[in-house]
């Protein structure tokens, strides 16, 4: 059996006491990056077997995954942070999984988009998750298309490329647009900075940008 269990986004409070009795009783589990889950694994004291499982080795690991698990091995996928499947590697194991019959559960919890979607200020009640931009091929494209986009549209980005794509959003979809822009969530500096695009561009022009972002812009109006 597969379990895809969330893991904090900074916070380590915020993990479920399910998610933490799934991680005790499991044979392995298998990590993004094993650097970075082991901070949270330490603090809880959880002592098992962990196997890297990235977007490098995906392809080449998830038919011998499957075998482990089809002869009985029950394994916890979990990410750097928030939920394995959500711009994170998981999709593929996943499928693999179903093609095979193994079980997948999929248990609730962090997901670095919700947060900032219903913190932003901006309509909830229809919205896209378009996860992170292609950085070149198919990006104007894809822009073009969102700039009649009426419901509310979510992104990730990179605190590298925040700027660029907020003066991209500038192009496409005007100024006056509003946004809103999460960084670090749940985290010590954690910051909501909520305007137009113009003001929320403005802004990050100023400072050094840090953490892990969440673009939530309004859609056109109808």
């Amino acid at each position: 059996m597969l379990y895809l269990v969330p893991t904090p986004l900074g916070n380590l409070k915020d993990i479920t006491f399910r998610a933490l009795e799934i991680l005790q009783q499991v044979d392995v589990i298998l990590c993004e990056d094993t650097r970075t889950s082991s901070k949270l694994l330490n603090h809880y004291n959880i002592q098992k077997p962990v196997s890297p499982y990235h977007q490098h080795n995906e392809h080449k690991i998830v038919e011998h995954i499957v075998t482990q698990l089809k002869a009985g091995k029950t394994m916890a996928l979990i990410t750097d942070a928030g939920t394995p499947g959500i711009s994170d590697p998981a999709f593929l194991l996943v499928r693999e999984c179903i093609k095979n019959d193994v079980k997948v559960e999929s248990l609730p919890g962090a997901t670095a988009f919700v947060p900032a979607l219903v913190n932003s200020g901006i309509p909830t009640n229809r919205f896209v998750f378009e996860g992170f931009l292609p950085p070149k091929k198919g990006r104007q494209t894809l822009l073009k298309q969102l700039a009649e986009e009426e419901r509310t549209m979510v992104f990730y980005e990179s605190p590298m490329r925040l700027l660029k794509t907020l003066e991209e959003f500038i192009i496409y979809f005007g100024a006056d647009r509003q946004c809103a822009v999460s960084r670090e969530l749940t985290k010590m500096f954690e910051e909501n900075k909520r305007g137009s695009l113009a003001e929320v561009c403005a802004h990050f022009s100023a400072k050094a940008v840090k953490g892990e972002i969440v673009i939530v812009l309004a859609g056109k109006e109808e």
